[in-house]
């Protein structure tokens, strides 16, 4: 009898073109939070695949015995009590190494729209357009360029280093961030080019007090405090721009909306929320954020990668049986 999965948030067509040819039964339709656990026992599931919006507590550990393998399609693993479900034997992976990439592009392209407030722009333009030209002209020919600016990146493990490859690139001064202090040399991955910058990592506080812009490459924090609270948006520059691709809740949305409101912080991009999927209105409707909906791993590539790395991971978890 083949191994039964559920890839409850979807997973690559790769994926399970591999895990079916190997003999898996492959799942992908979406069971609600409430109707996990009695999907999971009556239909004998033994791998259960996720990505953000399914959380797999200690009440679906407990109640779903029968489960070998949790898997997360994805870096962070907050929405998974990992160390619980470890307990119990159930091998709990992650796929870190897949989606840096993806990540780090849509950051850069964060920093740009926020650098030359394209984003607002193109709110603007459909509907004023045609009759305030002239006025939007003026409001938007204030932008800034990324060459020669400070780039505060807090986490620097994977996608961090990539977010620097490309920062580099475009002329930046990256300053590093790191739980651990660390030395790490960046393959700028030029086609042609043998280029390569030695990055060493810096102080929070000494980060935020030179940057022009700041990204976010950290987990939930243990505690659930934030990265970035009122007390650090006080120590950076007037007109920084803020980047958060990481966790809701790294960034305190009430202080970057009264920041945002002060001048403080000149613009914000958000790909993530606490109260995910319902983020707050206020924080979506400001004129000086870009928001888009926890799509920062979600390109084609990228979830291929994802994909792929699922499929040797469950692949050799049962070797024996393939």
């Amino acid at each position: 009898m083949s191994v039964k999965i559920l890839a409850n948030d979807g997973v690559s067509p790769s994926a399970i073109e591999r895990l079916e040819a190997a003999g898996f039964s492959v799942d992908t339709n979406t069971r609600s939070q409430d109707e996990l656990i009695d999907a999971i026992n009556n239909e004998d599931f033994k791998v259960l695949l996720v990505r953000s919006a399914t959380k797999v507590r200690q009440d679906v550990v407990d109640a779903c015995s029968g489960l070998e393998m949790i898997g997360r399609g994805g870096v962070g693993m907050d929405n998974i009590d990992v160390a619980y479900a470890r307990e119990k034997g159930i091998n709990v992976f992650n796929t870190p190494a897949s989606s840096s990439q993806a990540v780090a592009e849509l950051a850069m392209g964060f920093m740009f729209s926020l650098a030359r407030g394209t984003f607002d722009a193109d709110r603007q333009m459909p509907t004023n357009g045609a009759t305030e030209f002239k006025a939007l002209k003026k409001k938007y020919g204030k932008g800034v360029e990324l060459r020669g600016k400070k780039l505060a990146i807090i986490g620097f493990g994977r996608i961090g280093q990539f977010v620097a490859r490309y920062a580099i690139a475009s002329g930046m001064e990256v300053l590093a961030v790191n739980q651990v202090p660390v030395e790490v040399e960046i393959d700028l991955q030029i086609p042609g080019v043998d280029a390569k910058a030695t990055v060493k990592t810096v102080e929070l506080d000494e980060a935020l007090t030179q940057a022009d812009f700041v990204t976010l490459h950290v987990p939930a924090q243990p505690n659930g405090e934030p990265v970035l609270g009122a007390a650090e948006f006080a120590k950076m520059k007037d007109g920084v721009r803020i980047v958060n691709l990481a966790r809701g809740g790294v960034v305190d949305e009430s202080a970057l909306l009264e920041a945002l409101n002060a001048g403080k912080v000149a613009a914000a991009g958000l790909d993530v929320f606490v109260n995910e999927p319902t983020p707050r209105t206020d924080l979506l409707e400001h004129p000086q954020v870009l928001s888009t909906p926890h799509v920062g791993a979600a390109t084609v590539e990228a979830q291929d990668r994802i994909g792929d790395e699922i499929a040797d991971i469950i692949l050799e978890h049962y070797k024996e049986l393939v």
